[in-house]
């Protein structure tokens, strides 16, 4: 008999747990169809040339589309430069632990909810509805999008960046900026989002990289040397970023660099 751990059996009957109702989801659908003599995966081509899938192939697609989302909410949104800006400011004051890494990525997705919900509203009016409606097909809707969110990426990048990624890969250039393909357009745009983070980043550091310098210039004229200048300049910069009330002035230039165009 072999003993797992109680965390290591937790981990295990969980996966174990989210891989069978990942399964029954898959199967369940194919079960009915079955039964009914039906085929599961079915494509039926339209009478103007359009294919419809059946409804196990969306859910397929869908479950699959859902294991990327982490990566596009990270990759293709404001989140990657909220949380570097935030991690460098934690840095910056010198607390390691204070806020948390919980609380940064709670205060970084909200704030990306709040940056991103213009976005979100043109995409749930342009594509969702109109498909949830059975206005428009499954394909019509990812392509409709995907607009909104190619506009928004394509309005924080910068033209060198474009032009970095379009060599790479061989284009000559683009008659519109509609034309730049998202295998272009999202590598840019992460390139830009990290300079503009550390840039912003490099701005909030340097106050208190000034109270440092002071704190350690004053104890090396006293003659306390063994003393860390960390733990004296520490509640000075704490004192310095509530009086100049420094969350609303990070978390409202985060805002500001987005609907600025960056």
């Amino acid at each position: 008999m072999i003993s797992l751990p109680h965390s290591a059996f937790a981990s295990f009957a969980f996966k174990f747990g989210i891989t069978g109702v990942v399964l029954f989801i898959l199967l369940a659908p194919e079960a009915v169809m079955a039964q009914q003599g039906l085929e599961a995966v079915t494509v039926t081509t339209n009478p103007d040339g359009g294919e419809t899938y059946s409804l196990s192939i969306q859910v397929l697609l869908l479950m699959t589309g859902l294991t990327f989302l982490p990566a596009a909410v990270m990759m293709m949104t404001a989140f990657t430069r909220i949380i570097i800006v935030l991690a460098i400011m934690r840095q910056a004051i010198g607390l390691m632990q204070a806020p948390s890494g919980q609380v940064l990525v709670g205060l970084s997705l909200f704030l990306t909810f709040f940056i991103m919900s213009p976005v979100i509203d043109q995409i749930h009016g342009e594509a969702l509805q109109p498909y949830f409606d059975e206005k428009i097909e499954f394909k019509d809707a990812l392509v409709k999008a995907g607009k909104p969110l190619h506009q928004f990426m394509l309005g924080q990048t910068r033209e060198t960046d474009l032009e970095l990624f379009g060599n790479l890969s061989g284009d000559d250039g683009y008659e519109t900026t509609d034309d730049i393909p998202m295998a272009v357009l999202i590598p840019s745009f992460m390139t830009s989002e990290l300079k503009t983070a550390f840039q912003i980043g490099f701005l909030i550091f340097i106050p208190f990289l000034i109270i440092d310098l002071v704190v350690a210039s004053v104890l090396m004229s006293m003659g306390m040397m063994m003393l860390s200048p960390m733990i004296i300049s520490l509640p000075f910069k704490l004192m310095l970023f509530v009086l100049v009330d420094g969350w609303s002035l990070v978390m409202g230039t985060l805002a500001s660099s987005f609907f600025s165009g960056g």
